[in-house]
């Protein structure tokens, strides 16, 4: 009976260590989420021009300008700020499969280009992975912690991950599609018949995607012939691709519902990331 009394209580003890921990990874967490969107609202420019032109598309590839009228309506007001949740499933291991569901928060703005995503992903029931996955002042950020509390890895500055953090704003562009327009800044080369390359520039950090078209005329990948990814401790340059499904209408745009996210490795295409969009709030050009 005392050997369970104390089993007993130990179990107390740690459940409440455990609580106490936990609240205190989630605040914090929460308070780099605060300071990290407030960098971004007082970082935003107003946008000119403001509305979509049509004659806007008339130097494009035929295949870029197709998509621009099935994605968007003449007239209509350019997207400057987004936020979005999904819930879906993240791989967590580099060499086998080991999906594991997630939730997240994300908030972009256009103008300058920013954004911040907040996941959590379950690794055991109560145990979450927090993320924190951004681009904010042309600087990037990736940094998971189990609890909010400790960390798996951290980097975050300019050079390497801010380039691969604004990759990422430029390849999600298909859910805030006039941000892909010539007068924000996006050059546009054709390639084939259904891919065209585009170069995206913040200051001096720059992207080049290659985007290819499905027979909708809607965005149906994009891909980066190198993106930084995170073996072990290192960052190895690695082809990478998104892939964009499940298009719907709104506020007037047609946007991608489902997403899928890989690395294309020399032993074949690895997904790791695969998510839905449960919400999408939009915030327009005045």
């Amino acid at each position: 009976m005392i050997w369970l009394k104390v089993i007993l209580t130990l179990i107390g003890v740690f459940g409440v260590l455990f609580a106490g921990l936990a609240l205190y990874g989630k605040r914090s967490w929460n308070a780099t989420s605060d300071g990290l969107f407030m960098q971004m609202e007082a970082a935003r420019k107003p946008l000119s021009p403001t509305r979509f032109d049509a004659k806007e598309l008339e130097s494009l590839p035929p295949v870029v300008a197709r998509y621009f009228r099935r994605a968007l309506s003449d007239g209509m007001p350019f997207v400057t700020a987004v936020s979005i949740a999904h819930h879906g499933s993240f791989n967590m291991s580099e060499g086998e499969e080991r999906w594991l569901p997630f939730r997240s928060t994300q908030r972009v703005t256009t103008s300058p280009p920013a954004f911040t995503w907040d996941g959590r992903v379950q690794m055991f029931p109560w145990v979450n992975v927090h993320v924190h996955d951004a681009y904010v002042n042309r600087e990037g950020l990736l940094h998971p912690a189990i609890l909010g509390v400790f960390s798996l890895t951290e980097v975050r500055g300019r050079g390497e991950i801010a380039n691969d953090e604004f990759m990422r704003y430029f390849a999600e562009t298909a859910w805030y599609p006039t941000a892909l327009l010539p007068s924000q800044g996006v050059g546009w080369r054709g390639i084939y018949e259904r891919t065209a390359e585009a170069t995206l520039a913040d200051g001096e950090v720059t992207s080049t995607l290659r985007f290819t078209f499905g027979a909708d005329g809607l965005i149906e990948s994009v891909r980066a012939e190198s993106r930084g990814r995170m073996v072990g401790s290192r960052m190895v340059p690695t082809p990478w691709e998104g892939r964009w499904s499940n298009y719907e209408v709104r506020d007037g745009m047609r946007v991608p519902m489902v997403g899928e996210v890989a690395w294309l490795t020399p032993e074949g295409r690895k997904p790791y990331w695969r998510g839905t969009v449960t919400s999408v709030s939009y915030e327009f050009a005045e």
